[in-house]
């Protein structure tokens, strides 16, 4: 099984994905003219603005949602098994990942909007919606839809499940059977309660968990900051193949960078769309500005915390695939939380395997709660002609039983499961807004038009040339429309 799975793996992530996903990154962000850069000042002003109605949440509640998705295992044993694979190196290309993500980010969030529903009372969107209305090609949104069901619903999920329990393992000594019976208890109080409660749990708990993750980093960074500067220069000198020890293994640096950093932060997979379709805004662009925050927060912020206490400390190895150990500071240790777990016991011992095991618990846990989201909104997509609503109670038990089921099995399989299911969404996702890149660009262009003239922007597909984007047409109300006629 684990044979078949890597070698799946071999052929989705090929070289060409890589830098497929670099590449758009890029185009996209010389096409918004680096709108990550120029429209950070808009971005604490739009997360805090949106209001949350009957159908739809609010931009904050959204950016948690989708944070809860992008902040998960991968920012912590992601983080070290690119450090372990790629060496120092692959941190910069997780930060250049990120930056570049932004781009499409904002391009994949935006098209969510603006093709998003109202079904069963309540927004729905991603990309099967955008590929059917935006696109017209029916079968390949289903495509996306099912593949999404399988990864969200299925394979992804026993990473998350997999990293809490070894992280609690290994803190407490618990068996991971008891690990995963307690998180499959957690999560079906939360998913059986439909998604307005992912959505407040999500609010609550993702800013917390992420704030303190990054506060202790930078105490066990401050304590170490004399060997900052040569972590730095450590960083760079991998990622451009001209330190001696880790010269040899630049691709490697740059392909284990690029794919964790996709895994961590999502730009460009097609898992964003679905919690940026759910908020209540007055035009689509004003999410995916505050979605592509969420690729710096989730990267620049999340994943370089744990770099930095990794890197600082000296706990990791670096033993590339099929090559000859380079550093081997903890012995034979698997890739994974066990390294930031080493390095926060450096500076605080006794500390450091409770922290990350209770710090993996909530970012993982909310991690699984997006992935339930995603896949009820790609089952109600599929189910939206016909209802059969016993497909969303099936789900909620497959997904609990693939989480009992990761939190037991070893973490090299459930790593190379979720990144077939990663890879496959990032395949047909950057296809659909490649080629929906004009009506987006489009709406930007609109966004920054009335922004300039001084106006609240608000969004009108008709005026644009932009069809088959229903609820705005049909269902949104224009302060400006009603002003006209009042």
């Amino acid at each position: 099984m684990e044979n078949f799975v890597n070698w799946l793996n071999g052929i989705i992530w090929s070289q060409a994905l890589i830098y497929l996903c670099l590449g758009v990154g890029l185009f996209y962000t010389l096409a918004t003219r680096f709108l990550q850069v120029r429209h950070m000042k808009d971005i604490f002003s739009l997360m805090f603005k949106g209001e949350k109605s009957e159908a739809g949440i609010s931009s904050f509640q959204a950016l948690s949602l989708s944070l809860s998705g992008r902040v998960g295992t991968g920012n912590i044993a992601g983080v070290a098994t690119a450090i372990a694979f790629g060496g120092p190196g692959a941190v910069f290309w997780m930060w250049m990942m990120a930056f570049l993500g932004a781009g499409s980010a904002f391009i994949e969030s935006t098209l969510g909007q603006v093709y998003k529903a109202k079904q069963d009372g309540q927004f729905r969107g991603g990309p099967a919606f955008y590929i059917e209305k935006g696109l017209n090609i029916k079968w390949y949104a289903v495509l996306f839809a099912v593949v999404t069901v399988i990864a969200t619903g299925v394979l992804l999920p026993g990473v998350q499940a997999n990293s809490i329990s070894l992280s609690v393992e290994n803190a407490f000594g618990v068996n991971p059977a008891i690990t995963g019976g307690i998180i499959v208890l957690f999560l079906a109080f939360i998913i059986f309660g439909g998604v307005k409660r992912i959505a407040r749990v999500a609010e609550f708990v993702v800013p917390f968990m992420a704030l303190g993750y990054i506060i202790v980093a930078l105490v066990i960074t401050f304590m170490n900051i004399s060997e900052l500067p040569g972590v730095l220069k450590l960083i760079f000198s991998s990622a451009f193949g001209t330190d001696a020890a880790f010269g040899g293994i630049l691709g490697a640096a740059i392909s284990w960078g690029v794919k964790r950093g996709i895994y961590s932060n999502e730009a460009g997979q097609g898992t964003g769309p679905h919690a940026a379709a759910a908020a209540e805004v007055s035009h689509p662009a004003k999410q995916g500005i505050v979605q592509a925050f969420s690729v710096y927060v989730d990267t620049l912020l999340v994943c370089s915390a744990t770099a930095f206490m990794i890197l600082i400390t000296g706990m990791y190895n670096v033993t590339p695939e099929g090559g000859k150990a380079i550093v081997t500071n903890l012995g034979k240790m698997e890739p994974g939380p066990g390294y930031t777990q080493k390095a926060v016991e450096a500076v605080f011992p006794g500390f450091g395997a409770p922290f990350v095991a209770l710090s993996l618990f909530f970012f993982a846990f909310t991690t699984i709660m997006a992935y339930y989201y995603m896949a009820e909104t790609n089952l109600a997509y599929i189910n939206r002609k016909t209802k059969r609503p016993w497909t969303i109670f099936l789900l909620k038990v497959v997904i609990c039983g693939m989480v009992f089921y990761g939190s037991v099995k070893t973490a090299g399989l459930a790593w190379a499961l979720g990144d077939v299911g990663v890879g496959s969404m990032a395949w047909l996702n950057i296809i659909a807004i490649l080629l929906l890149t004009k009506p987006a660009l489009k709406v930007l262009k609109d966004y920054e038009a009335q922004l300039k003239d001084g106006k609240d922007p608000v969004f009108d597909p008709v005026k644009l040339g932009i069809t088959n984007a229903d609820y705005w047409e049909k269902e949104h109300s224009n302060p400006l429309e009603t002003e006209k006629t009042g």
